[in-house]
């Protein structure tokens, strides 16, 4: 699968983010998609920005309906993000409105979508509930830049989401959801046991939002078995870390025997919660994206021997994005590096290093 980045937050400088225009997405759906049909890919995953798109008393999807409509040309089924660290700027995301204006959204989008397409929709409702709660209420490195307030935000990321769910299925009974959360593992620094307990519990806290959706975690959030329906977990070179935040360095030879195999934590995943999964997001930048999606395919496929249900991979993103913090960065982490032209648009240049890598995961066997 390829994923478009879609974020949308206001970040630390207050900086309202779109990274669907920034990488003129919205301007070249129509090319991208039928760049992924080229490279063999058929699912994407898009997102809607609330921002946009809810103007309060009316629902404005013109910034949607371009996607679906080459999506239709196209063959591509997307996998629609509906919140992605973004929302209208009119409602608080600590009141029982940011619900109540989630629900409707929801309801809206799946109004649409079920008015263009007999297909059964995918939604991911609110993308990474843990890494949101975290940036935006624990650390203040996203809008609402709060402080020690992640807990409390991750639970009304779970009403929202519940809401939200449930607003779609009165919709679409067919519909699927996807809950998309980072993958990561923490251990104590070497000759530290007494941080043992500390990246102990960071490294549970990944499992909250799911645990909580289940209703097996905070069961007055009216959690329930049927809102995990698919699990997606994202997984990047520094998602494995030494407590607090000493990065394992995926990229070295040897490598930290302390690294443990993706296929490990994606089974842990499975055993846990018993839901079909996806690697919803990876990817790597520079001259390292061939060799991590080589490595990250194998994993897959041992993930998948040992009975894991794994539905797909994610590229993540498939075309290249700027920094959130400095726009004039891009991180050359995309199938697709962007190159500005002598007409301000931005070329899509395949890696090629990468797209061989990917044509021979996509062929693989079993290991």
């Amino acid at each position: 699968m390829g994923g478009f980045e879609s974020s949308c937050q206001i970040n630390g400088q207050g900086i309202r983010l779109d990274l669907v225009a920034a990488t003129q997405h919205d301007q070249r759906v129509d090319e991208d998609y039928a760049q992924l049909r080229e490279i063999g890919l058929a699912t994407a995953r898009e997102g809607m920005r609330w921002h946009l798109i809810d103007r309060g008393r009316r629902m404005d999807f013109s910034s949607v309906l371009p996607m679906i409509e080459a999506a239709e040309r196209h063959g591509i089924q997307l996998l629609w993000n509906l919140c992605h660290y973004g929302w209208p700027e009119d409602v608080s995301l600590y009141t029982t409105g940011f619900v109540e204006r989630f629900a409707r959204f929801c309801g809206a989008a799946a109004r649409l979508l079920s008015d263009h397409s007999d297909a059964v929709p995918y939604y991911v409702p609110i993308n990474e509930i843990s890494f949101f709660a975290w940036a935006a209420g624990e650390v203040g490195y996203i809008y609402p830049h709060g402080h020690g307030r992640g807990h409390e935000i991750k639970k009304q990321l779970v009403r929202a989401t519940i809401a939200g769910m449930e607003a779609i299925w009165e919709v679409d009974p067919r519909a699927r959801m996807i809950q998309v959360d980072p993958l990561i593992h923490v251990i104590p620094p070497r000759g530290r046991p007494d941080l043992a307990r500390a990246a102990a519990d960071q490294r549970a806290r990944q499992f909250e939002a799911w645990d909580m959706l289940a209703g097996g975690l905070d069961p007055a959030l009216g959690g329930h078995p049927r809102y995990l329906d698919i699990i997606g977990v994202n997984f990047y070179h520094a998602n494995e870390w030494e407590y607090p935040d000493q990065r394992l360095r995926w990229e070295d030879t040897p490598r930290d025997r302390r690294w443990v195999p993706l296929r490990y934590l994606l089974s842990e995943v499975y055993d846990r919660y018993d839901r079909p999964m996806i690697l919803s997001e990876t990817s790597h930048f520079g001259s390292g994206r061939g060799r991590w999606i080589r490595e990250v395919a194998d994993e897959v496929q041992h993930a998948r021997a040992m009975g894991v249900p794994m539905e797909g991979i994610c590229i993540y993103p498939i075309i290249d994005r700027p920094d959130w913090d400095d726009q004039g960065h891009w991180h050359n982490s995309g199938l697709w590096d962007l190159r500005l032209d002598a007409t301000n648009q931005l070329e899509r240049v395949l890696c090629e290093e990468y797209a061989g890598e990917l044509r021979m995961a996509m062929t693989q066997g079993p290991p």
